[in-house]
Parts: C-alpha cells; sequence; structure tokens
C-alpha cells in the first residue's frame, strides 16, 4: 500500500557542479617539497563608489553620501594596505591580491606595489559598490571579461583566479568563469581541499576561501576584537597542521586592510603571522598563493584524469 509523503520523497534543488564527498574518502598527495598544509593569505584591494552602492560599515549606514563609512573603509587604500604591505615584506609572505579594477583608476600605485612583490592578482570585480547576481548574463559575461583584459593591459598578467564581490554569484558564474577563461574561483567555501567543478564550458577549480576565518566576518559582523581574531588565526592553524597529517590541506586567511590595517589590530595580526611564519621550514608548511595551488592540482591532477 502506497502512501503519499508529500514533497518529503522529492529531490531538493542542486548546484551540479560536484559530488558529495567525505574529506576522508579521497586521494592522498602532497604540496610541493612534501608539505601538508598549504597557507596562502587572501589580501583584499576594493574601492568604493562615494555617494551609492554596498560598503562595509563601521556605524550605521547614513544617508548618501554617507562620508562616516565611506572614509573609513578609504583609509585602507591610503594607510592600511602600505602598513600591511610592510608587514608582509618583513616576514617574506607572499600574498594573492584580490584587485578590484576600479582601483587602477584610482589608487593604481597600490596594485602596483603588489605586483612589484611578485604577489598573484586575482580578479576581484570592478567595485565592491556592486554585486554581480544581478546582472544578466550577458552582462556578467563582459564584466568578468573586462576585468581580466583591465588586469593584463594594467599589470601584465592576466588573472586565472577570481572571487566575486561580496561573494555573489548568479545561477550561471561558474559557466562564465571557465568560459572567459578563469582556471579557478574563491567563491565556494565549503571545503579545506580544492574541489574539481564541472561546468558546461569544462572544469574550474574551487580553491578553499574561509568565511570564518575572514576579518569582516568576525570583526564588522561578530564585533570579535583583533587579538581574538590573531589568536583564532593561531589556534586555525595548529589545528590544520595536527589533521594535514592525514589529508593535504588549504587554509586560507582572507584580511581587507581597512580593519586589519587599523594599528592596534596590525600588532595583533603581527603575531599570528610571525606564529605561521616562524614554521616555515619544517617541511610540513607551503606558504604560497590560490594560484600556485591551482597549478599545483592541474598538475597532479590533470583535466584528462578527472
Amino acid at each position: 500500500m502506497s502512501r503519499d509523503h508529500g514533497t518529503a520523497g522529492r529531490p531538493i534543488p542542486g548546484h551540479g557542479l560536484f559530488a558529495y564527498q567525505a574529506i576522508h574518502q579521497r586521494p592522498d598527495y602532497s604540496w610541493p617539497g612534501g608539505a601538508r598544509l598549504a597557507v596562502y593569505v587572501g589580501f583584499n584591494l576594493e574601492h568604493f563608489a562615494f555617494g551609492e552602492g554596498l560598503g562595509a560599515n563601521l556605524g550605521p549606514a547614513s544617508p548618501q553620501p554617507d562620508v562616516l563609512n565611506y572614509a573609513w573603509r578609504e583609509y585602507g587604500n591610503r594607510v592600511g594596505a602600505w602598513r600591511c604591505l610592510e608587514l608582509f615584506d618583513a616576514l617574506k609572505l607572499p600574498t594573492g591580491a584580490l584587485v578590484n579594477t576600479a582601483l587602477y583608476d584610482h589608487c593604481p600605485e597600490l596594485v602596483a606595489a603588489f605586483a612589484a612583490r611578485g604577489d598573484e592578482l586575482i580578479a576581484h570585480g570592478h567595485t565592491n559598490a556592486e554585486r554581480q547576481a544581478g546582472m544578466d548574463e550577458a552582462q556578467e559575461r563582459a564584466m568578468l571579461a573586462d576585468c581580466r583584459a583591465r588586469m593584463a593591459s594594467e599589470s601584465g598578467s592576466v588573472p586565472s583566479g577570481w572571487l566575486s564581490p561580496w561573494i555573489s554569484e548568479s545561477l550561471a558564474t561558474p559557466h562564465l568563469l571557465a568560459e572567459t577563461g578563469y582556471r579557478y574561483t574563491l567563491n565556494w567555501c565549503h571545503d579545506d581541499q580544492p574541489v574539481r567543478m564541472q561546468t558546461r564550458h569544462g572544469s574550474l577549480w574551487s580553491i578553499p576561501y574561509p568565511q570564518e576565518l575572514n576579518d569582516i566576518p568576525m570583526m564588522v559582523a561578530r564585533q570579535m576584537d583583533g587579538k581574538d581574531f590573531a589568536q583564532m588565526i593561531i589556534d586555525n592553524f595548529d589545528e590544520m597542521l595536527e589533521q594535514s597529517v592525514r589529508q593535504p590541506l588549504v587554509m586560507g586567511i582572507a584580511l581587507h586592510p581597512y580593519l586589519v590595517g587599523q594599528p592596534y589590530r596590525l600588532r595583533h595580526l603581527r603575531r599570528a603571522l610571525q606564529h605561521i611564519a616562524a614554521q616555515r621550514d619544517e617541511g610540513r608548511l607551503w606558504l604560497t598563493t590560490p594560484g600556485a595551488i591551482c597549478a599545483h592540482m592541474d598538475q597532479i591532477f590533470p583535466e584528462t584524469g578527472a
């Protein structure tokens, strides 16, 4: 006798980009030099429209022009990013610089400073005052292509990776990324290992990008103090270093200069990054960039072997 279970037996909508696979059920591999934990700093270089659009807020949003919140964010480009750059240089840390192309009009010398270090430049939309989820497919494709072209023209390197402003996607975004030449996305934060997505135009790597180890949700949303965020980085690193004995792992640290570039927070960030950098010679740690992680995955898991 059949019973009517209503909607309980119906599949719910899925994305179709990758299948479920528990982390302990995957092939083993290592990072270059036999390392087991890959660590990268994702450093967000962003520019916001004045008098309109989106942005993280220090205080309650005010009618536009919202000078309080705009000026707070702009501190990151004028001061905070340069202080962080000094810290990265002192510790010889590479970064993945996530670049709004509007910076080429606003403060091109800031992007050039990261390019001069040999850091990876990662496409991060035109401005963080906009979300791409509201674009139609043609607009979104054009925006993705334009960002690649602008970065290639201005900085001399074609970005292989993408992070959407506010991690906003349309249903077509992964497919459009593959179609416009990107090799990886940082939008999905569902794993501690790279995951290959299958799009309508071939494969796209999802490289882990953190939403916990990220100063915006921790400091703005949860109002975490700088010293606690630094301890969070240290604890996460120590735990993942132990876990990586069993599986190779990726740990990203997402930073924004208008937050961690504030002097009292920078002092605590220095302590956390010093803790990580001090263990770079032990053989288990690879200090790297998302693009290098993607290239390594392409080497050990080529498309034909997927």
